[in-house]
């Protein structure tokens, strides 16, 4: 990884933006256009290293940054990072439109809740792949039962319970050609956002859902319903899915790849009620 200082992208702009390049970059691209070198901000024509009139600069002038092609800045956008593509699109009027251009953003990675809320990403047509997986201890909270939680539990639920499912229903509404999705550690998407993802992208061909404990049977049968075009289905350590559930879409959907590690072998949620009842039902069979 490469931290290269622009500082000057453009004409007149000194200040100093660090944006960080994988190794590719500076490798892969140079069937189109100039070397681009780890410390320096030019791109210089004859692909040195050195910069406009040190010795060692074996052409002149030098080619900035913006001086590149449509294609080939949307390249160099591609190894960037959400962030990183944010910070590089503040420099000039030339990158933002780079930045703003549908055909970056056909694939989106995030790793917790507090990213959907950011404004360094686009959501549009050109979606294809969508993640949103949330590896945190913090997900074992989210998993608790409603009526189990105490005061402070619900409350740390309630800063972030619809973050997801109201960015799912964005995603539906605005990325009709989605062809895979995958949802973990998703505890309070419910079976209304499958429903709702399975109607607006009707090539939607791989949905993998682990950890999403509000997952029930409900959303197995919207799958002959809706999933036309689905092959591949995933739903791991989702412990309210039942072998019931699982049976009835093998037969009704023998084409869908289906797989379910551990789900239905789980303790499913139960109500207060019927939770009191059997601890009453298992103290009279110990009297007896």
């Amino acid at each position: 990884m490469f931290c290269t200082p622009f500082h000057s992208l453009v004409e007149g702009n000194t200040s100093c933006r660090h944006v960080s390049f994988p190794a590719p970059v500076l490798s892969c691209c140079t069937s189109c256009w100039p070397k681009i070198t780890p410390f320096h901000s030019h791109i210089c024509a004859g692909g040195c290293s050195a910069a406009p009139g040190e010795p060692g600069c074996s052409s002149s002038p030098a080619m900035h940054i913006t001086q590149l092609n449509r294609d080939c800045l949307l390249h160099l956008f591609s190894f960037l990072d959400k962030n990183s593509r944010k910070n590089l699109a503040k420099t000039c009027h030339k990158l933002l439109e780079v930045f703003q251009d549908p055909l970056l953003w056909s694939l989106l990675n995030f790793h917790s809740p507090v990213e959907l809320k950011k404004d360094n990403f686009l959501l549009g047509p050109a979606l294809k792949h969508l993640s949103i997986c949330w590896y945190s201890e913090r997900v074992k909270v989210c998993n608790i039962e409603d009526w189990m939680k105490n005061s402070f539990q619900k409350e740390f639920c309630h800063r972030h319970e619809n973050t997801v499912s109201d960015f799912l229903l964005e995603v539906c509404n605005r990325c009709p050609n989605l062809l895979s999705v995958t949802l973990s550690g998703c505890g309070h998407v419910t079976d209304e956002s499958i429903e709702q993802l399975l109607l607006s992208c009707p090539r939607l061909q791989t949905l993998r859902i682990e950890n999403c404990v509000r997952i029930t049977d409900r959303a197995l049968r919207a799958v002959p319903l809706l999933g036309r075009s689905l092959h591949t289905l995933h739903l791991d350590f989702c412990r309210n899915i039942t072998h019931a559930g699982l049976q009835e879409l093998r037969e009704k959907c023998p084409s869908v790849l289906l797989r379910a590690e551990r789900s239905a072998n789980m303790i499913p949620d139960s109500q207060p009620e019927k939770r009191l009842m059997l601890e009453k039902a298992a103290r009279k069979l110990v009297q007896l």
